[in-house]
């Protein structure tokens, strides 16, 4: 029997390249014939992992921790019909099981079988079910047939995989974000956050046709390499109180169509409150620069309880947000973890064609199982990077080119 290695969350700032069991096909405690068992080819450090890293969530120690997942099958099921040994997939974030109401409505960021606690199943994260994390050498893929994305050629799929990679969760969610904030040809756009999901929010943004995309962050690193890669304008909200004078520069007008809250409850202040977290002000932001009637995309993690909150609001996933202004406003807002199953095949088809160069774009960088820890931790203090796993060894780094504004347009 092979072995298996993982990244383990063991406490606060902590993680461990540990061995765990290699998978069985069992899922929630019963033998299953629907599942595979994938060598994972390349699996990444995502944003959502820090809320753990940072002991916001209730995640248990010793738990295997990743849920961007793209791997080769090398066993499947007997129940098994449209996949083969060999076959490359990615693997969408969200567990369902294909069966349900909410999956056959393709919301299968809510599937009613994959999580006891409530809605919506994810590998290797805080109540999202029993699921074995990703960041490792092996992981079980359940209700196969229904979950995973076949790259329809193997040897274009190895050549582009660093780009696919970005399918199982982060690209997915940034294009998730801009179509629920209403992107459209000769849109504005708004987004607040500049790391990797504000990165590929951008880059949906463009593919939608939106005419100009501001980005504010407080992180210059990352607003810098924003503007380098993309030609987004940028804002150092640092650096400013009043964020519609730094729109009215860019657009001549206070006000943006859209915006994008792609940072969530650990947001920072802007202006003289940027040294510390204020869980309410990427979404206050964003309704102030808001036109009226305009809409508000919100791919950003909120939690339910954050015991770690700064305020009793925010402990009980209640931040004081502006909603008497976003009502008077007439603005539409849109919640919730994207349905990765309905946008992944057609994203695939935009890298497979390179209109995206998604590996340039986030400035991947490809590292081995046992570098995640420090990885993490420079993740965690707002390096403008995206960390690829390797567990494997396939993957080789990318080249840094010019050409990634060319591939959406730009």
């Amino acid at each position: 029997m092979a072995g298996n290695r993982a990244v383990v969350y063991t406490a606060p700032y902590t993680v461990q390249v540990q061995d765990i069991d290699y998978p069985k096909m069992e899922a929630k405690g019963k033998a299953i014939s629907h599942g595979v068992i994938l060598q994972i080819l390349a699996t990444n450090i995502c944003g959502s992992d820090l809320h753990m890293y940072r002991g916001r969530t209730d995640l248990q120690p010793g738990t295997p921790v990743g849920h961007e997942i793209t791997g080769m099958v090398i066993e499947k099921g007997s129940d098994v019909e449209t996949l083969e040994i060999g076959d490359i997939v990615s693997v969408p974030f969200n567990i369902s099981c294909g069966r349900c109401r909410n999956c056959k409505e393709l919301d299968t960021q809510f599937c009613l079988s994959t999580n006891d606690l409530k809605p919506g199943g994810a590998y290797g994260y805080a109540e999202m079910g029993p699921w074995q994390g990703g960041q490792a050498e092996y992981v079980l893929v359940p209700y196969a047939d229904f979950n995973l994305l076949k790259f329809p050629d193997r040897e274009q799929a190895m050549e582009r995989l660093l780009d696919l990679a970005m399918l199982s969760d982060i690209f997915p969610t940034g294009f998730h974000g801009a179509v629920t904030a209403g992107v459209e040809v000769g849109s504005t756009v708004y987004i607040a956050g500049a790391g990797p999901v504000g990165l590929c929010a951008a880059v949906s943004c463009y593919l939608l046709g939106a005419a100009c995309v501001i980005v504010g962050d407080y992180n210059q690193e990352r607003l810098d390499h924003a503007a380098s890669t993309l030609g987004c304008e940028t804002i150092n909200i640092a650096e400013h109180e009043v964020i519609t004078d730094q729109i009215a520069q860019v657009l001549k007008t206070p006000l943006v169509d859209c915006a994008i809250d792609a940072i969530g409850y650990e947001a920072h202040g802007h202006g003289h409150k940027a040294n510390r977290e204020v869980p309410s002000d990427a979404l206050d932001t964003s309704v102030d620069v808001l036109r009226y009637g305009g809409t508000l995309g919100v791919p950003g993690v909120y939690m339910p309880i954050d015991s770690k909150g700064k305020t009793l609001h925010a402990k009980i996933g209640r931040p004081a947000f502006e909603f008497g202004r976003a009502w008077d406003k007439g603005l539409t807002i849109s919640t919730g973890q994207v349905p990765v199953m309905r946008y992944n095949r057609k994203l695939m088809t935009s890298i497979l064609f390179e209109r995206v160069k998604l590996s340039r774009i986030l400035n991947t960088t490809v590292i081995s199982l046992d570098e995640a820890p420090e990885a993490y931790r420079q993740f965690e203090q707002g390096i403008a990077q995206k960390f690829v796993l390797n567990p494997h060894g396939v993957l080789k780094q990318p080249t840094v080119g010019a050409d990634a504004r060319v591939a959406i347009g730009v």
